[in-house]
Parts: structure tokens; sequence; C-alpha cells
């Protein structure tokens, strides 16, 4: 298991953009365009959500409401499955293309555990909290039609780490799982609770802790909609 490259990126807008085969068309500025870059860069917790943004430096967080802050500081994803996508799509999809900061090789990200830690390289130290759940931004940047429905119904969406240890990262750097949560709640898991299958969320406050608490906070919402209601009939 091992970091294939570590990607990172600056504001750009649907002037400056490259991607072959995209509509990214929304004017705003985004960070997403994430580029393979050499050498080693630096990671550590940024700061809250809302006030900071990513955890790797230099990389370019541009909507602080949704994205970045300690609990979201890295993205990474799978290059077996950017390969898949290809596949599917048709297209070349270079590391960095779903915006992620790490494209890992030998990691099943799906199937890692919330609260699952990953120590990288010789120091860096980063827990699993939650995955990603596509944006608007996200379908306008691969310009494919019915994306969101589709990459929600792969259920393959990445995983969002927050720092525990901060450190150094490069590509080759090998990734080694040193905590693997016992409980049932992995990434593929919880992205299905959040997205198709609601049911499952109350089984996602299984993995405690390890919770982003946004997820945590719409697990425990749902949960709390489906107590009986005290003096209710039964």
């Amino acid at each position: 298991m091992r970091i294939l490259s570590v990607n990172v990126g600056r504001p750009r807008t649907a002037a400056d953009r490259s991607l072959p085969g995209s509509a990214f068309a929304t004017g705003l500025a985004s960070g997403i365009d994430k580029r393979p870059v050499a050498g080693p860069v630096a990671v550590a917790a940024p700061g809250p959500k809302g006030e900071a943004g990513s955890g790797l430096a230099g990389d370019a967080v541009v909507s602080w409401k949704h994205h970045g802050g300690n609990d979201q500081a890295v993205y990474a994803f799978a290059r077996e499955d950017l390969d898949r996508w290809e596949r599917e799509l048709g297209r070349a999809l270079p590391a960095g293309s779903f915006g992620e900061n790490l494209t890992t090789s030998g990691i099943d990200v799906g199937d890692a555990r919330i609260g699952e830690r990953w120590r990288i390289g010789g120091g860096l130290l980063l827990e699993v909290t939650s995955p990603r759940v596509p944006c608007r931004t996200f379908a306008d940047w691969l310009g494919e039609q019915g994306w969101m429905r589709r990459f929600t119904e792969a259920a393959a969406p990445g995983a969002y780490l927050r720092v525990l240890v901060p450190g150094e990262v490069r590509a080759g750097d090998p990734v080694t799982v040193v905590h693997r949560p016992g409980h049932e709640v992995s990434v593929s898991f919880a992205f299905r609770a959040r997205t198709t299958e609601r049911a499952l969320l109350p089984r996602v406050l299984a993995a405690g802790d390890g919770l982003h608490p946004d997820l945590r906070e719409k697990a425990e919402r749902y949960a709390a909609s489906l107590r009986p209601v005290e003096g209710a009939p039964a």
C-alpha cells in the first residue's frame, strides 16, 4: 500500500481550466483542479471547518463552508477506482482528476473503516472521518451526463481524513494501517447511509469519535426521528 501521487491545486475558473471534456461552467473559482507535485508536501491540521482550508501546504480550498477544515483536511481516492472510471467513461483520468490530494495504490479506500488510522512515510498519521459526497462543482468539473447519480450509485466515494500527527507526504510513501476499528462502518457504508440507504444512519453511530461531526449530527437526528414520541398513541 502506497501513495501513488500527491496532488495540490490553485483556484481556477472556467476560463483557465483544462481537463478535456469538462463542462466546468459555474463561473466561480474552485480548488478542485488538483495536480501531482514532486517532492515532499507538509501536512498539518488546518483549523476548524469554515475557518481553514486544506491540510496540505500549497493546496487551495475556495469554499470553506463546505470543504476543508480539520475533519476534511485530506481527501484520498484509490487509483484502482480511477482506473475503473477510465474504462467506464472511455477517457484518461490522471491522478488528481477527482480533486483528491492523495491518489493511493493497493488500498481499498471504500472498505476503510471510519476511525481507521494510516501511518504514511515515517511520521504522518491520518484518521479516516467520512466519505466524500458529490456536489455540483464536481459534476461540472467532470462534465459527464448524470455524473452525480452515477458516482453515487458506485458507492466508492473516496475518504476524507483528519491529521492526528503532522508530517510530510510524497509520492511513493508507504501506507500502513496502524489501527482498524472493529465496527462495520466503512467509508462505503457511511456513504450509502448518507445518500441512498438512509435507514443505515443509526448504525453509523457505532463509529463513535472517529466520525466527522457533520455525519454524526445527521445520524443522531435521524435516529431521534425514529424514536416514539412520549405520550403518543402506541
